[in-house]
């Protein structure tokens, strides 16, 4: 052997840092300046507010207080403080660092003490000389060490290192998406009553009509039919409003779920749309940062480290191993004599085992690993290329949404100025009861447009911040 090589093998035999198989680099940030082609820049002024996104800025860990409402504050906190998934995330995270403390185990040798007594009848020779029974008592000790020669086991820890950070990336994942879709139940809940206090004051209008409608039938100005057309118009809006009570009930539900709680159990606070307030500034992480603090990017990543390193403990195996062992004991035909110095029996020695032939299994189990190894380097890929997806969705999406609102402010403007002078024309006789359903319908349509315009622009909001990793890295990190 050579020189270099007989320091190679010197130095895994200690143990200095050798270890087979790839080592493993995080995956390059990208290099992308933005999400979308055009600068995100600002949205238009829709509702008399303007959103303006901040490249670099840092994503608060409790981004739901730009909201500005007490009681939806008061919910998300509820709900981190119990709901079962965050428990069983965090359980999740002890069990994998328990497992990493015993897989450091591998390191220092194993220790065992035995005891034992037994009755026993010993024939030295069958038919020749005659048997005895006697009884034996044992006490002993082995000691036993497991080179790590090609540095299998530090793979293998290496592994247990990267299954804790995915169960802790899991955790901060789950986290962020909790506090998501609590403030989304709340938004859209509160969208939903804002709706039905639309449909009842389109409900209102419309019995005022039907009132002037009957009277108008009664005088012989109109016919009956009129009424009966009114009257049909105003049970097909008082319809719409059962389904919105379930959906208010079924957002509470789900509420009362996230926060632990059954829904018998659940009371909130009545919340509608003017209680939440859009954020005017809203942070955009760079890219290049995204990927390092995004809990979802952080777990592919963390599952690609323990892939490569199931390369390595695939490797060693596949190569000699190394076991240093020794015993001691003492053995006697009465407890009284288990001291005495003609009782001990001790051993020590070594065990070399080379694999020969496993019917390719071990060839194949490595092959497996690499494989493994590149499926979880494709589902990294794939995980950064959603991520982005989600995040230009967003900042595209707050973009339109202004643009929507916008359109609908001034839908529910104009439908509602046509109302009035539909109204003031029918009450005069010169205009029909066609002209003011229709008018009537248009109004309601654009008030429940409007409403959820406003809705969805919040909610994009939200999963723009959830997108953007919901920046649980800022949170002030426990006392202690």
């Amino acid at each position: 052997m050579t020189r270099g090589a007989i320091v190679l093998v010197a130095a895994c035999l200690v143990g200095l840092g050798c270890a087979v198989g790839p080592d493993f680099h995080r995956p390059a940030a990208p290099t992308d300046r933005g999400y979308t082609p055009e600068p995100a820049g600002s949205t238009v002024v829709a509702g008399g507010k303007v959103q303006h996104f901040v490249e670099g800025e840092k994503v608060a860990a409790d981004w739901w207080r730009l909201l500005e409402c007490p009681a939806l504050d008061a919910i998300v906190l509820e709900a981190i403080a119990a709901n079962p998934g965050l428990e069983s995330a965090r359980a999740s995270l002890r069990r994998s660092q328990d497992g990493l403390r015993a897989g450091y185990g591998v390191f220092f040798p194993q220790v065992n003490a035995s005891a034992g007594a037994a009755r026993q009848k010993y024939n030295p020779a069958p038919g020749v000389l005659p048997s005895s029974t006697f009884n034996l008592f044992s006490l002993s000790g082995t000691v036993s060490y497991a080179l790590d020669i090609w540095g299998g086991a530090r793979r293998a820890l290496e592994g247990l290192v990267a299954q804790v950070d995915q169960q802790r990336y899991a955790l901060a994942g789950t986290y962020v998406m909790l506090s998501g879709n609590v403030v989304d139940a709340v938004v859209a809940q509160a969208a939903y009553r804002d709706q039905i206090e639309a449909t009842r004051a389109a409900i209102v209008l419309q019995k005022e009509q039907l009132r002037i409608t009957e009277a108008q039938a009664t005088g012989g100005t109109v016919p009956y039919a009129n009424v009966l057309s009114i009257q049909s118009q105003v049970a097909s809006t008082e319809a719409i409003l059962p389904p919105l009570e379930e959906k208010i009930d079924q957002a509470a539900h789900l509420l009362a779920a996230l926060s632990g709680r059954t829904p018998g159990e659940w009371s909130q606070p009545r919340l509608v749309l003017a209680d939440l307030h859009l954020p005017r500034d809203v942070p955009v992480t760079l890219p290049s940062e995204l990927v390092r603090q995004r809990p979802d990017i952080l777990v592919a990543e963390a599952a690609l480290h323990a892939a490569n390193a199931n390369i390595g403990v695939a490797t060693a195996a596949m190569l000699p191993s190394l076991t240093l062992n020794a015993g001691f004991g003492v053995n006697s035909t009465s407890p009284g004599n288990l001291l005495a110095s003609n009782s001990t029996v001790w051993n020590l020695g070594a065990g070399l085992t080379q694999p020969i032939f496993h019917g390719g299994a071990l060839y194949y189990q490595r092959k497996a690993a690499v494989d493994a190894r590149d499926e979880a380097a494709a589902d990294y890929r794939q995980t950064v290329l959603g991520a982005f997806q989600q995040v230009a969705d967003a900042l595209r999406g707050l973009q339109h949404d202004a643009e929507g609102l916008a359109a609908q402010t001034e839908a529910v403007d104009a439908a509602e100025r046509a109302l009035h002078l539909i109204q003031a024309n029918y009450q005069a006789g010169i205009a029909t009861y066609l002209q003011v359903l229709v008018a009537d319908q248009q109004y309601l349509q654009a008030r429940i447009a409007y409403v959820g315009a406003v809705a969805q622009r919040l909610q994009d909001t939200v999963a723009l911040y959830v997108a953007l990793g919901g920046g649980w890295w800022n949170a002030p990190k426990p006392a202690g």
